[in-house]
């Protein structure tokens, strides 16, 4: 996978948990978890917005591109 979703690290860092940052972004605590373990397929700009409103971080602070080994696709 290319984009990875550091959302557990922002939170580290700003000392809150999915239950405490869910009804601040307006997600159900289930799709906050799925967006924190890195298993969304996709994200708003709306939700990626409140959560950096909420956590006081930038999109980049969030998200992050690594690329894909050389030579052939990523095992998953």
């Amino acid at each position: 996978m290319a984009i990875i979703v550091n959302l557990d690290v922002m939170m580290a860092r700003r000392k809150i948990g999915l239950s405490e940052l869910a009804p601040k972004v307006g997600l159900t605590l289930a799709n906050l978890s799925i967006l924190k373990n890195n298993h969304a397929k996709a994200v708003r700009f709306s939700t990626l917005e409140a959560i950096c409103r909420a956590l006081d971080c930038q999109p980049g602070d969030i998200l992050e591109y690594v690329p894909d080994p050389p030579g052939g696709e990523e095992n998953v």
